[in-house]
C-alpha cells in the first residue's frame, strides 16, 4: 500500500513537471510567434509612414512599453530587441530631441526636461541594443569597453548591423544632448567604431542613413573630439546622390552643423529651402520623418537671427543704403 502511494506521488510529480514545462514552452512559443508578427519587415513603417507627427508621438511611448513587455518574457527574440531599442532612440530623437532644440529661451524648464529625458531614452534604447549582442557573443560587451574593436566585432554576423546602428546612434545622440559629460565623451570611439562596421557587415543596409548620420556627426562635433567639416560636406554628397532628393534630412543636417559652425548664411537658407520643397509622398516609408525636418528647418528659418551675426548686419546695411537712395 505505501508503496502504491508512492508510485502515485512520483507519477503524479513527474506529471505536474512535465505540465509545468509543456506550459512555459507554450507560452515562450506564443510569445514569441507574437514577436514574429509584430517584428516582421515593414511592421515599422505604421510609425513612420505616417502623416501625423503628434498621433505618432502620443501612439509611441504605449508600443514602446508593449514591445518592452514582451521582450521580458522573449529576452532572446531579435525583432522585439531591436524593434525596443530603436523605438526608444527614434521617439528620444522626433519627440523629445527635436521639440527642445526648438524651444525659446524663455522656456528653459521645459526645455531642460525634454532634453534630460531624451539623453536617458538614447542610452536606454542603445543599452537594450549592446546588451542583446552580448547575450549572442559573450564577452562582446567587455571587450568594446575597453576598445578592442577588433576582437569585439570579430565574430559579429552580417544580420547584426541594424543593432550596430541604431546602438551608435543613440550614443551619438545621448552626447549631442550633454556634450559637457566628459565621461559620456570618452566612450565616443566605440560609437564611432560601432558607425563604422555597419556598412562592413552589410554594405546595403540603409547606406542613406549612415550618411545623414555622419553629416551630422562629423559637422556638430569639434574638431579635437573628431569633428570634421570636409567629412560631413562629403557625405551630404553621397546622401544626396543615394537619396535623389526624396529626403529633407541631408540639407537640414548639413545647414543645422556646417552652415551654422562656418556662419555661411546664404548656404543656410539654401539648404532649409530645399527641405521645405521635399515632396514627403516621394518616400511614403519615410513620410513622417520628413514631415518633422520640414517643419524643423521652417523652425530655423524663422530664427535665424538667433544663429547668425550677419542676419542682423546685412539688415541693418539694407535699411542703411535704403535711407542713403531716398536721400
Amino acid at each position: 500500500m505505501v508503496i502504491i502511494k508512492l508510485k502515485n506521488i512520483i507519477f503524479f510529480t513527474i506529471l505536474l513537471t512535465i505540465l509545468l514545462l509543456t506550459g512555459c514552452s507554450i507560452n515562450r512559443l506564443i510569445m514569441n510567434k507574437v514577436g514574429d508578427t509584430l517584428t516582421k519587415p515593414g511592421s515599422g513603417t505604421v510609425f513612420t509612414g505616417d502623416n501625423d507627427p503628434e498621433l505618432v508621438g502620443d501612439a509611441l511611448p504605449f508600443a514602446i512599453k508593449m514591445y518592452e513587455s514582451l521582450l521580458g518574457s522573449a529576452p532572446y527574440h531579435r525583432g522585439l530587441q531591436l524593434q525596443t531599442g530603436s523605438l526608444y532612440i527614434m521617439y528620444a530623437n522626433a519627440f523629445l530631441d527635436t521639440p527642445s532644440s526648438m524651444m525659446s529661451d524663455d522656456e528653459y524648464k521645459k526645455k531642460e526636461f525634454l532634453m534630460k529625458r531624451a539623453k536617458n531614452l538614447y542610452l536606454r534604447g542603445r543599452d537594450i541594443l549592446l546588451n542583446s549582442l552580448e547575450k549572442r557573443y559573450p564577452g562582446f560587451l567587455k571587450k568594446l569597453n575597453k576598445n578592442r574593436f577588433s576582437e569585439a566585432f570579430q565574430s559579429i554576423k552580417k544580420k547584426e548591423a541594424p543593432f550596430f546602428y541604431w546602438a551608435a546612434a543613440g550614443w551619438i545622440g545621448a552626447f549631442s544632448i550633454d556634450p559637457f559629460d566628459m565621461k559620456l565623451g570618452i566612450t565616443l570611439p566605440r560609437a564611432r567604431e560601432l558607425m563604422k562596421k555597419v556598412p562592413e557587415l552589410d554594405k546595403n543596409f540603409s547606406r542613406g542613413s549612415i550618411y545623414d548620420f555622419y553629416i551630422s556627426y562629423y559637422g556638430s562635433l569639434p574638431d579635437y573630439m573628431g569633428g570634421d567639416v570636409k567629412k560631413a560636406r562629403e557625405n551630404f554628397k553621397k546622401s544626396i546622390d543615394f537619396h535623389k532628393e526624396r529626403t529633407a534630412s541631408p540639407y537640414v543636417s548639413l545647414a543645422t552643423s556646417v552652415s551654422i559652425k562656418e556662419q555661411n548664411l546664404k548656404e543656410f537658407k539654401q539648404l532649409l529651402k530645399k527641405a521645405i520643397s521635399i515632396d514627403v509622398n516621394n518616400d511614403p516609408k519615410n513620410r513622417l520623418v520628413n514631415i518633422i525636418n520640414i517643419r524643423k528647418a521652417k523652425w530655423y528659418l524663422g530664427h535665424i537671427d538667433d544663429f547668425f551675426l550677419e542676419s542682423n548686419e546685412s539688415d541693418q546695411t539694407n535699411e542703411n543704403n535704403t535711407e542713403n537712395n531716398n536721400e
